[in-house]
């Protein structure tokens, strides 16, 4: 029963969070993401890592959410923004597929491979963001976020294919 509950969740999440994510005020997806970034990338902003994303702009796309948001770099911040002139490379998948990628129970490369990630566009700056997101330690998050994205991508690796 308890197994079964959880493989409707997997199935099912997209679909629930779709409504929030489409009448959800960008304002506050925005805060929230840029926030969520700062904790992700912290290391990598220190480290000058992401200056490669200066006056470029990445696109992510949840399709199965039906949302996309845009992400640059510059005065030494992660900024996100609803629609730009030109996405540079972009990155699509579904929830699940980026859920598996954030709470490593799948690499980049085997996503991308398999087309479950998808990137368009300067694939020289997709490499950089996959090798990015590739050395991303995610022991500098707080302990909450850090248990929730495991738990969350070990729910999703368990039950995504049952």
């Amino acid at each position: 029963m308890l197994d079964s509950l959880k493989k409707s969740l997997v199935k099912d999440m997209p679909r629930i969070l779709s409504i929030p994510a489409r009448y959800c005020p960008f304002a506050i997806q925005s805060y929230a993401l840029e926030k969520a970034l700062k904790l992700a990338f912290a290391e990598a902003i220190d480290d000058g890592d992401l200056a490669f994303l200066e006056n470029r702009w990445l696109k992510v796309e949840v399709s199965d959410l039906s949302a996309s948001w845009f992400i640059t770099f510059e005065a030494q911040q992660l900024k996100v923004k609803s629609v730009v002139e030109h996405a540079d490379v972009s990155f699509s998948g579904n929830l699940n597929e980026f859920v598996l990628l954030m709470g490593r129970q799948e690499d980049p490369d085997t996503l991308f491979f398999q087309r479950r990630l998808r990137v368009e566009g300067d694939t020289e700056l997709g490499l950089e963001l996959k090798n990015l997101l590739d050395n991303l330690d995610f022991d500098n998050l707080p302990d909450w976020l850090s248990d929730s994205l495991q738990k969350s991508a070990g729910l999703v690796a368990k039950y995504q294919a049952a």
